[in-house]
């Protein structure tokens, strides 16, 4: 018999690479959603039942690995990113909802999924994702605080007044912060690492609108199919340049 615990976490090590291709993904869920749902016409409801699934059987795969995989944890977190720009989108325009109704719902399911998480568990260290049920609260997190980055990043560009950029130098400002506070200050490194984890999807929310929206708008107006091949092709080739060890203990 096999037993459901690996020898390792599932999860990357946290490192710079780490967060560049975070920043890439989540900005590749941006305009690889609004692809979908937009410029193919599909609709935000269909485009989310479509990214729902391949979230799920991304999952599915993801859980049943048995020991880290470079390129299925990042299909899989592209996939949360993409179900949750499409999904954010619905809710906060199809529904009616609001950038800011739903970012304080999306907030609440976040929170509480973290709370849950750590019940259940008695941690939410990357560390510790090594068994079906961490990861799937893990999973289920990563996929609130995608949802939330999207509503929020919108919020704080259309909203508050931002734009594009000017909110992205102000989530870039507070991952500085974080950054800061990692390496001069004694908070837990799990807390800062979810706070930045949250806050890289609301940069690449704002960064993705900035490249495909209309000029008028603000934005580049360039090909979101362009756009999110460039970014694929990135995320890419440095899968391929640097190799990925599994996730060490965070303190």
């Amino acid at each position: 018999m096999t037993d459901n615990k690996t020898q390792e976490s599932k999860v990357p090590e946290v490192v710079f690479l780490f967060w560049i291709i975070k920043i890439l993904a989540t900005t590749l869920g941006e305009t690889g959603g609004d692809a979908l749902s937009m410029s193919f016409g599909l609709g935000y409801l269909t485009s989310t039942i479509i990214f729902a699934i391949i979230f799920i059987v991304s999952v599915f795969i993801q859980i049943r690995a048995i020991k880290f995989n470079p390129a299925l944890y990042w299909i899989t977190i592209i996939a949360t990113t993409t179900v949750g720009t499409t999904l954010a989108d619905f809710c906060d325009r199809s529904l009616g909802i609001g950038y800011m109704g739903g970012s304080l719902i999306l907030f609440a399911l976040l929170a509480s999924s973290l709370l849950i998480w750590y019940k259940n568990s008695g941690s939410i260290s990357v560390e510790n994702v090594n068994t079906p049920k961490t990861e799937m609260f893990y999973w289920i997190t990563i996929m609130f605080s995608q949802t939330l980055g999207t509503a929020f990043g919108d919020w704080a560009a259309d909203s508050a007044g931002l734009g594009y950029v000017g909110a992205g130098m102000i989530f870039a400002l507070l991952l500085s912060l974080v950054a800061m506070a990692y390496f001069f200050t004694k908070i837990s490194h799990t807390i800062l690492f979810w706070s930045a984890f949250i806050l890289t999807r609301p940069l690449g929310a704002v960064v993705g609108d900035f490249l495909d929206k209309p000029i008028s708008s603000g934005g580049l107006e360039l090909s979101r199919y362009t756009a999110s091949l460039v970014l694929i092709c990135s995320i890419s080739i440095l899968l391929f340049l640097f190799k990925q060890k599994a996730a060490s203990k965070l303190h």
